[in-house]
């Protein structure tokens, strides 16, 4: 059955658009901030969130993204507070598709049954966990076999080289390509042989491709655009968010520019 990040896809695929995702750290400014936020992007027309769920170890993010979850957690923000902000936001009507950006330690430590069973109450609809490799996605993947379960968002870079088609072979939802080397937030500095690595991966793909680090305007990505389905804000995002002082309707105007632009491109 579909899920509202597939769903999302195929009704982009139909449209002929591309897909505008954003990431942002749960819990800035705070809870209720967080899910102004939220429905901000919704209606600004972001087609799909990435909620972070905050770290003390973020190892494939930045300084920028970094900072953000230190914050988040000096905050009191932790994933049961997360899942409680996840329900409120469904039964409030938010439909977009909402992903989590996490580190596996998080649901693991949580319990993974538990874990998949609150994704599943609160409506999570996908998960990004970029320090678990394909090798050791066994146990998550089999918890996230029940009816209603979040779907499991694959990452691949520059350097999956051969692997690519293993690590996408039962992948749903989007292919989330890394442009670079390193962590999050390096301003457009790509891989330098960022088209073929894009093209190898959309060869082998049969799930929209999305790329991601280092995307601040929707130019960023022109030179790619006849290759990806879409792209992914991140460090960028946080840095006008915190700018603003999180206010929404910097992130609405944000959004709604970007997206506009992506599909003009």
């Amino acid at each position: 059955m579909e899920n509202r990040i597939e769903q999302k896809m195929r009704n982009l695929k139909t449209n002929k658009e591309k897909a505008f995702i954003t990431y942002m750290t749960a819990g800035l400014p705070d809870m209720a901030g967080s899910k102004a936020l939220v429905k901000a992007q919704e209606h600004a027309g972001t087609d799909v969130l990435e909620l972070g769920i905050p770290f003390s170890d973020p190892v494939a993010d930045g300084p920028v993204i970094q900072n953000a979850s230190y914050q988040s957690i000096q905050l009191g923000t932790n994933l049961k507070k997360v899942f409680a902000m996840m329900k409120e936001l469904r039964e409030e009507g938010v439909e977009m598709p909402i992903a989590f950006m996490m580190y596996y330690n998080t649901a693991l430590h949580f319990g993974l049954e538990q874990f998949v069973e609150d994704c599943i109450a609160s409506g999570v609809d996908g998960l990004i966990i970029p320090d678990l490799p394909l090798e050791e996605q066994e146990d998550i993947k089999e918890a996230l076999k029940r009816e209603g379960a979040p779907i499991l968002i694959e990452l691949v870079s520059p350097t999956s080289g051969e692997r690519v088609s293993e690590i996408l072979e039962k992948a749903r939802g989007f292919v989330y390509c890394v442009s670079g080397m390193g962590v999050t937030g390096q301003s457009g500095n790509f891989h330098k042989r960022i088209l073929d690595y894009l093209s190898e991966v959309k060869s082998v793909a049969e799930i929209p491709v999305m790329m991601g680090f280092g995307i601040e305007q929707a130019k960023d990505v022109a030179p790619m655009k006849d290759v990806i389905d879409g792209a992914i804000v991140g460090s960028h995002f946080i840095k006008l968010l915190e700018a603003n002082d999180y206010k929404p309707d910097a992130a609405r105007r944000y959004c709604r520019t970007f997206k506009k632009e992506l599909n003009e491109l």
